[in-house]
């Protein structure tokens, strides 16, 4: 835990008490800080209450009272109206912050020059952040990785000389982190998402701009406009800005060029890495990923040897492309994650002669934007809710039988797939919610690796989940 001495002794209200939400709480009491907290869910309530942090509605506390309001990440701030918490706050003039800028303020307070890398993006977030906590783990440095990916970041270990922070950030964290200031920032991409607690595109890009504008170091896409258009500004600003791309050429910065990583700085350009050996990073989507991480890791002083080892024994992340075992030339790949089309556009433009696991419960406008990749299936094996319309999209493109249920898809795929002789993939990429059969993605994905593991002769690359 990392205890928010930053505030100690002083009063801070805090609303939203879920598992991130429960760790700050917890982090402020552990510094000193007189913390009130509230949440419209009783049971979450109840469950701080008995780990010992002081609850009462919000409406009846002293408001000019605090030093800050702190306020969990899904709670609205902006859009589609400002939480009656925010309102309440802001009537008082009570600053609003979230848990990384208290994280941010530990950090300025006790070891200002550890290096701190925080990531965001519309899509790759948690790959990025994967790939370069990864890396500098590899190089057998002290490396802690939270925030978005799933680890609250005051949970993490206290900021000392030496440490190093892999933070993902959503951009409802960066909302609430107004003095974020990483060593090297990364913005990989920008496309319309959560626009309903942003308003607008511009909003949701003017937001994303704030990690990247204070940061030393600022790592930018620039294959969208947006993102471009934030690259331009911030460097006319003074911040040194590393430019990345996955499709085009760069006269300064990293670029993919066919499996490899290119660095072209003072006219001079040169391989940096090769990922064509590195099957959890196949796919245009991970050369931009592994350049961001490339660029960060390297900007933090780790070696372009180091870097390059990293790389080629990067696991991946569990559920997104993630190769889990290997009968001969047939590869079993878990992309549980794709939980829609455009979710499951990167796998399947990433492999040929695949032999697809997609059904589970529909998303609207089904798989129909993935027409241009059908060439790429030799069949598939649909299960759940959307078999049908999934079935009735495929017509004649693509031949698909009706498995129903995943048990029956596995067995039948890798059945067609050893029979047909050459190397192709088995992919579980559904395209779909999980909510008819499973209880949630994960629970999916770890079904398919059990099942995958019962197959006769094959070589499991992970270990199944026990009792999966």
């Amino acid at each position: 835990m990392i205890p928010v001495s930053t505030f100690a002794g002083k009063k801070v209200a805090l609303f939203g008490l879920g598992g991130s939400g429960l760790a700050t709480a917890s982090a402020l009491v552990a510094g000193g800080a007189e913390v009130i907290a509230w949440d419209d869910n009783p049971d979450s309530v109840a469950k701080a209450a008995a780990a010992g942090i002081v609850t009462a509605d919000l409406h009846g506390i002293d408001w000019p009272a605090q030093a800050a309001f702190v306020l969990s990440p899904g709670v609205p701030l902006t859009h589609p109206k400002p939480h009656w918490t925010v309102d309440l706050a802001r009537a008082s003039g009570v600053e609003i912050i979230g848990d990384v800028e208290l994280f941010v303020r530990e950090r300025r307070a006790h070891a200002p020059d550890c290096p701190f890398i925080a990531i965001t993006g519309t899509n790759g977030k948690s790959t990025t952040t994967a790939l370069i906590a990864h890396i500098l783990r590899s190089s057998g440095r002290d490396t802690q990785l939270g925030g978005n990916i799933g680890t609250a970041v005051l949970t993490l270990e206290p900021p000392k000389p030496g440490r190093f922070y892999v933070i993902e950030c959503s951009s409802y964290q960066i909302d609430l982190a107004p003095t974020i200031n990483p060593t090297a920032g990364i913005l990989l991409n920008l496309t319309p998402d959560h626009l309903d607690r942003h308003g607008t595109m511009q909003h949701y890009a003017d937001v994303k701009e704030r990690l990247v504008a204070g940061s030393q170091v600022a790592i930018i896409g620039v294959d969208e406009t947006h993102s471009t258009l934030i690259a331009d500004r911030i460097e006319r600003a003074g911040v040194a800005v590393k430019r990345i791309s996955r499709r085009n050429v760069l006269a300064d910065g990293f670029y993919a060029e066919g499996t490899g990583i290119v660095l072209a700085e003072t006219g001079a350009a040169r391989q940096v890495a090769d990922l064509s050996g590195v099957d959890t990073l196949k796919g245009s989507h991970n050369a931009q990923n592994a350049a961001a991480a490339i660029a960060a890791c390297l900007s933090v002083g780790v070696s372009e040897d180091e870097i390059r080892k990293g790389l080629a024994s990067f696991p991946g992340l569990k559920h997104r492309m993630q190769p889990v075992g290997r009968i001969g030339a047939v590869a079993f790949i878990n992309d549980s994650k794709a939980t829609n089309a455009d979710a499951a556009a990167p796998a399947l433009s990433s492999y040929e002669q695949i032999f697809w696991i997609a059904g589970g419960l529909p998303k609207a406008g089904g798989i129909t934007s993935l027409a241009p990749l059908f060439p790429r299936i030799r069949k598939a094996y649909l299960i759940g809710e959307a078999a049908p319309e999934f079935a009735a999209t495929l017509g004649e493109a693509v031949p698909y039988e009706i498995s129903g249920t995943l048990d029956r898809a596995v067995a039948h795929a890798a059945a067609d797939a050893r029979a047909a002789g050459e190397a192709g993939v088995v992919m579980l990429s559904p395209a779909c919610a999980s909510f008819d059969q499973f209880r949630n993605f994960e629970v999916r994905g770890d079904a398919f690796v059990s099942l995958v593991a019962e197959l006769e002769g094959v070589t499991m690359l992970v270990e199944p989940e026990k009792g999966k």
